[in-house]
């Protein structure tokens, strides 16, 4: 168990302590409204942990406050990490950005695209550009996610029972079968739609190394890292430390006890799109390892060249979210917004109309938590709470323009 130490003082990094405590202020603000049952949020600067602030229940029904070192439901805060095991493998020579996805998914080596019709019974087109793996990294495949609910792919996946949870007795070859088994939403490279992707990549995992996903990850990038309380799920002797899982229903947050409970069992799938869970303190590790451009502590996960280029925006001629993505779930859907290669990117501050520096990069889960890593302002930021969905507040850019509020160097 880790717990969060204070190494700088915010006034040695050039921040203004009264400025942070506004953030407190605001986040208690959700606890006493009932939008929220708790949080914690660490702002670290040049690597070094400068406030953490905490707030609230990570069990309300029970009155357990949030701790230090309480674990917390990642979801798709779990695909930055997924993106650096694929990008270790990259660098080992295992494919190359541009190579089909077909030459290790049978599924994918002739794809089908969705031009009409619905799901019973689309009509399809063939795909005029294979799906490449650097389509899988930047989420321009065509692949979706069933619990989008919006489209007639998304509607296949479902009838295969991938929704919100995945069946339970499905491995992650199997998943990936389906998913590429049913037809592409756009020709791949052409739009960006929030998918199973990422999934798709740990399966990928798996083949390139013959590991299995979370013995690569915990070998390669966890226990390297010393993210000690970071797994797929969390073990019965961890039980009481892990967050209740909250729903929003007419302005409350209430608790949803048949979704919370499946980050007990070690689970069949393993999804490299959203299976982990985390503390802040592990999580901190992850975000310092990004910042140091792909070393921490003397343990070097990747060449620094590698973390440049997954932190650019690799979307077709500069785009940006707001107008390249489909009608998609997004963690971020803002404008002056790219992504890169397994995270998203500010590429133009001013139409982003926010403080935070061009080249930051982000990334949040399901349940309203949020990270990002600006490498100008050497500043890395996690937030957790356990909320879903994570679009019915707009709390990811208020603490941005907090935290951005509280710098006066």
């Amino acid at each position: 168990m880790k717990q969060l130490e204070i190494v700088r003082e915010p006034h040695e990094v050039g921040f203004d302590a009264a400025r942070l405590d506004r953030i407190r202020q605001h986040l208690d603000e959700y606890v006493a409204d009932r939008r929220f049952s708790g949080w914690l949020m660490t702002i670290a600067r040049g690597g070094a942990v400068t406030w953490v602030g905490r707030g609230g229940h990570r069990d309300r029904e029970r009155s357990v406050a949030v701790t230090d070192d309480t674990i917390w439901r990642l979801y798709s805060m779990t695909k930055p990490i997924t993106a650096v095991a694929v990008m270790m493998l990259y660098e080992e020579g295992h494919f190359d950005l541009n190579d089909p996805v077909g030459k290790w998914i049978e599924e994918l080596r002739a794809p089908r695209v969705y031009a009409s019709g619905p799901a019973s019974a689309p009509v399809t087109v063939a795909a005029t550009e294979p799906v490449r793996v650097h389509h899988l990294l930047s989420h321009t495949s065509g692949l979706t996610y069933g619990f989008q609910r919006l489209t007639p792919i998304d509607e296949i996946y479902r009838s295969m029972g991938y929704d919100l949870a995945y069946p339970e007795d499905v491995a992650l070859g199997d998943a990936v079968h389906d998913w590429c088994s049913a037809p592409l939403l756009f020709q791949p490279g052409s739009a960006w739609n929030y998918s199973v992707a990422t999934d798709v990549l740990g399966r990928l995992v798996e083949i390139w190394s013959g590991e299995s996903l979370d013995d690569f990850v915990a070998r390669r990038i966890l226990k390297p890292l010393a993210m000690v309380d970071t797994d797929w799920y969390c073990p019965e002797e961890k039980v009481d430390r892990l967050a209740q899982l909250y729903a929003y229903a007419n302005g409350d947050s209430v608790l949803v006890p048949e979704l919370a409970e499946a980050a007990t069992r070690k689970p069949k799938l393993l999804a490299g799109g959203g299976g982990l869970v985390s503390t802040a303190h592990d999580y901190q590790r992850f975000m310092s390892m990004l910042l140091g451009s792909g070393q921490l502590d003397g343990v070097r996960l990747l060449s620094s060249r590698t973390v440049d280029m997954m932190s650019q925006n690799h979307l077709p001629d500069g785009r940006d979210l707001n107008s390249f993505a489909r009608d998609s779930f997004s963690e971020v859907g803002q404008t002056g917004v790219g992504f890169g290669l397994g995270m998203s990117v500010v590429a133009d501050q001013p139409r982003n109309k926010s403080l935070t520096s061009v080249g930051t990069i982000a990334w949040g889960g399901a349940a309203s938590t949020y990270f990002w890593v600006d490498p100008v302002e050497e500043i890395t930021v996690g937030f957790y709470t356990q909320l879903l969905p994570s679009w019915i507040y707009p709390v990811r850019r208020e603490i941005q323009q907090l935290v951005y509020a509280s710098l006066v160097d």
